[in-house]
């Protein structure tokens, strides 16, 4: 084997995974009322997002709410959800792409808020969009390790500022159509959180085994798309991203299969969700049977590091005991990860 992981665990259990909507709806046709003067002037269509994207809406917190409260509201729902007492958590991972400030983590206010005892190592694990599925590889690490009993992982994204910072710098009069591709892929952003516990296998046999992971780095792509603190934006070159993304994630498939993985005939494939024409390339590229994936990008928009645990979430509704589901997680840097969860 070459490159990156591919990683077998013996003793690890999805137990619970909770999905939390942000409570405004935020129609893409908000940003067409917002750039109305941009796109006149550079001779550019309304509806780009709804077109080009598939989003028709996405989320945003209310004026009395966070992302950071969406994300101990969605832990502890899994918590009740997984029968799990606060106290018996070892270890609690955020895995936001958000984050008001550098110091201290965004971890230990939502440890605070959730009631989360003293023992529960705590601190931030950012991958951008693949932060929540890197967090279930650690957290099911250190359980076959010995080292924990549970886990509870947590995400909770608010993208507004990277909106408002857009929308400023479209509206200038400088602004060109070159300058929109760029800032497009900030504008499908969602607001939403998501959480998950983790125990061991053989104390639940009612959890959901997570079998493992295969992951892939492509570092040299690492500039395809930056973004900066609040108010300086985020730049995206989308083309390349869809390119040489898809590309590793087709490596890490094939490289899966060459492992002994076997992921040709899915019950359910949770990918993360970004848009319409990158579900596509994922299904024409891999194989995958169009109604195994489960979409929620046209009403949540690219909800960062949460998008594929609410996906997920909103699948285990519908999911039944030994169907097979595979979580696709890929990363800007890039970076991909490819889980598989025995439900």
């Amino acid at each position: 084997m070459t490159a990156n992981s591919s990683i077998h665990h013996r003793n690890s259990a999805l137990l619970s995974v909770t999905k939390v909507e942000a409570e405004e709806v935020l129609p893409s046709s908000y940003f067409d009322e917002q750039l109305a003067d941009t796109y006149k002037r550079l001779k550019m269509p309304k509806g780009l997002l709804e077109r080009l994207a598939g989003i028709s809406e996405r989320r945003s917190w209310s004026a009395d709410s966070s992302f950071e409260h969406g994300a101990a509201q969605a832990g502890r729902a899994a918590l009740e959800e997984a029968g799990i007492s606060a106290e018996d958590i070892g270890l609690f991972i955020n895995t936001s792409v958000t984050r008001d400030n550098f110091e201290p983590a965004v971890a230990v206010g939502v440890h605070h808020e959730i009631g989360l005892p003293r023992h529960a190592l705590n601190f931030d694990m950012t991958n951008a969009c693949l932060g929540f599925v890197n967090g279930l590889t650690v957290a099911s690490s250190m359980i076959d390790a010995g080292a924990i009993d549970y886990a509870l992982i947590v995400c909770g994204e608010d993208p507004s500022p990277w909106h408002e910072t857009a929308l400023n710098m479209l509206n200038q009069s400088a602004s060109t159509r070159d300058d929109v591709l760029a800032q497009f892929a900030t504008l499908t952003l969602g607001s939403g959180a998501a959480a998950a516990v983790v125990g061991r296998s053989d104390r639940h046999p009612e959890g959901h085994r997570i079998l493992g992971s295969i992951s892939r780095a492509g570092t040299e792509h690492k500039d395809l798309c930056i973004g900066g603190e609040a108010g300086q934006g985020m730049s995206t070159d989308a083309t390349g991203l869809l390119k040489y993304g898809l590309e590793l994630v087709t490596d890490a498939w094939d490289q899966a299969h060459e492992d002994g993985w076997d992921w040709t005939d899915m019950d359910s494939y949770v990918t993360h969700q970004i848009s319409t024409s990158h579900t596509n390339a994922i299904i024409d590229a891999v194989g995958i049977e169009r109604d195994r994936i489960p979409v929620t990008f046209p009403y949540w928009g690219n909800v960062a590091a949460a998008a594929l645990p609410m996906t997920l979430a909103l699948e285990a509704e519908r999911l039944k005991p030994g169907q097979r589901v595979l979580c696709m997680g890929v990363g800007s840097g890039l970076n991909t990860a490819l889980m598989e969860i025995d439900w």
